[in-house]
């Protein structure tokens, strides 16, 4: 059997395997041993709630220092330290406590996990220069004039900048070359997509760009700032000088290996499945999207096209209807419950014209606002974060998971079609497959770079040939934030979709004629931002996919 041949095996192992499999995916984690039970330990579930504040405690004041210290002795203590947390979180009696707080027993465990993982193999500090550069882009973007506390910060900020510089080129000892030529487009390019950058007719031509924007404001605005601002261009060169000088040693690979990849899904992410096997479900995934796209075409071919907004006032109108008839629809439809008070819901994608045209997202938006209102607005990214402020729980307030967040938003945009909500919009199904088609390529390009296999601009060249519209700038940013970000964010959209409809599969399934839809979508909203197997866990009582996260392994070496 070749290696493809046994990977799609696995993978349609997780779905037709016996009559429960249909609704329940067995984990595919492979173990050499029968899987550990819960932790019998001495600490009960006030002692979790302990140690989960003093790691709470310890992570703020590691990531909120005023002067960032990646220094090798530093970076040492801070793993000693965690450790340690760790090894008091593993001495519990986790048997004991119930589904819900063995639930959150492993969400905490696997926050732990993430950040020894960014201390001991991501090294962000040491691997990638981006780190650095990142922390010197957005002070300059800040709309002058300011004062009082806010100009305190500001210069504070602005005076880490060489301080950062300077750590940066003495830290960077093992800089890999897919982050080194990332940092250097970031320090001298404006990356064509300018995700939260002030709008400017011509962006600035990166960070170094930026300062020059600020300087001219700041020399009309508020002169007695160009001299901490100058210092900070100073500094921002300075690092590209030696980014560059430096960059012909920077050989490492970016990615952490498949070893390491798939102990981060399943120990940090908890995911029951290696990276073969999401390579598969990416694929069947895109596959599935692109059949069902051919039929929607074709269905839609005697219709005229979709045409983009022509001018910024018809597309805000459009955007303003559009989310109004969102909301009246999830209210009438009985699909999930819209408080009175949810608060402002931000809006992705404004209006802009830009000399090269428009971007993917705006190709998409601007011809029908409802793709990424659903995903990003109401009821996805922007609901689904004012309804977890809500939230106050000790433990999972305070816990976000990706694959969670953008799988729930994902998850919307096909439910809008199966729900319709799409009924009189035809073109804008055809609009939702392109969604869906580019989350469902990322899945192989993000383990392609995780592993190695591939560098930024062969996943790029693969995500524009099968995607349409797609547009090189939006294909390198996101490959960059795959990469950069820590591993398997890439994955999340299309794998938490197909998590969210396991889980609406297996409590539809035990429920029965009593499901319903509003209840089901509110307890979601409610039980946490945990991962996926957790919430399945918490709601069906199912053990199935936990039961081989009880015990953490071995992190592998590299």
């Amino acid at each position: 059997m070749t290696r493809q041949m046994a990977m799609m095996a696995s993978a349609l192992a997780l779905v037709l395997g016996a009559p429960a499999a249909l609704m329940t995916a067995a984990p595919v984690q492979a173990a050499t041993a029968a899987p550990a039970g819960p932790p019998q330990g001495r600490g009960d579930y006030k002692v979790l709630n302990a140690v989960w504040a003093e790691f709470l405690a310890w992570r703020d004041a590691r990531e909120g220092a005023s002067v960032p210290d990646y220094t090798p002795q530093t970076i040492a203590r801070q793993s000693r330290e965690l450790n340690g947390l760790m090894a008091r979180v593993q001495d519990m009696n986790v048997a004991s406590f119930s589904r819900a707080e063995q639930a959150d027993w492993l969400a905490v465990r696997s926050k732990m996990a993430q950040h020894m993982f960014w201390l001991q193999v991501s090294k962000p500090f040491s691997r990638d220069p981006g780190h650095y550069v990142d922390q010197m882009l957005y002070p300059p973007m800040t709309e002058l004039p300011v004062s009082g506390a806010e100009k305190d910060r500001l210069v504070a900020r602005l005076r880490l900048i060489p301080q950062l510089a300077e750590q940066g080129k003495r830290t960077l000892t093992e800089a890999a070359a897919d982050y080194a030529d990332l940092a250097l487009y970031n320090l001298e390019h404006a990356d064509g997509v300018g995700h939260n950058h002030p709008w400017r007719p011509v962006p600035p031509a990166g960070v170094i760009g930026w300062f020059d924007d600020m300087a001219a404001r700041a020399k009309d605005k508020q002169p007695d700032l160009l001299p901490d601002i100058m210092a900070a261009r100073s500094a921002a060169l300075g690092f590209r000088d030696w980014l560059k000088a430096a960059r012909p040693k920077m050989t490492a690979k970016a990615g952490v290996g498949e070893a390491r990849f798939n102990w981060y899904l399943k120990n940090v992410k908890l995911l029951p499945y290696n990276a073969d096997q999401l390579y598969v479900l990416g694929a069947r995934e895109s596959q599935r999207l692109w059949a069902i796209h051919a039929l929607e075409e074709h269905r839609n071919r005697k219709l005229p096209p979709l045409l983009p907004a022509a001018s910024k006032e018809e597309y805000e109108r459009r955007r303003a209807d559009t989310k109004a008839a969102i909301t009246q629809w999830l209210k009438d439809e009985d699909i999930i419950t819209i408080p009175d008070d949810i608060g402002p819901l931000y809006v992705n994608v404004p209006w802009i014209e830009r000399p090269g045209g428009r971007n993917f997202w705006e190709e998409i938006q601007y011809r029908d606002a409802s793709p990424d209102l659903f995903h990003a607005t109401i009821p996805g990214h922007a609901f689904d974060g004012n309804m977890g402020k809500r939230d106050k729980h000790p433990i999972r307030s305070r816990i976000g998971d990706g694959v969670r967040a953008e799988g729930w938003g994902v998850y919307l945009e096909e439910a809008s079609q199966k729900l319709g909500f799409m009924a009189g919009r035809p073109r804008v199904r055809e609009l939702i497959d392109i969604f869906g088609i580019f989350r469902a390529v990322r899945v192989a390009g993000d383990i392609d770079l995780q592993l190695n296999r591939k560098g930024v601009k062969d996943v790029v060249a693969e995500w524009r040939q099968n995607t349409p519209m797609l547009d090189e700038n939006v294909a390198r940013v996101d490959a960059e934030i795959y990469l950069r970000r820590p591993p398997g964010y890439g994955i999340g959209y299309t794998v938490g979709m197909i998590e969210m409809q396991k889980l609406l599969a297996d409590v539809r399934f035990q429920e029965g004629e009593k499901f319903e839809l509003k209840r089901f979508h509110d307890r979601v909203m409610t039980i946490g931002r945990i991962p996926f197997s957790l919430i399945r866990y918490d709601m069906t009582g199912r053990d199935d996919e936990v039961k081989n996260f009880w015990r953490m392994d071995p992190l592998p070496p590299a």
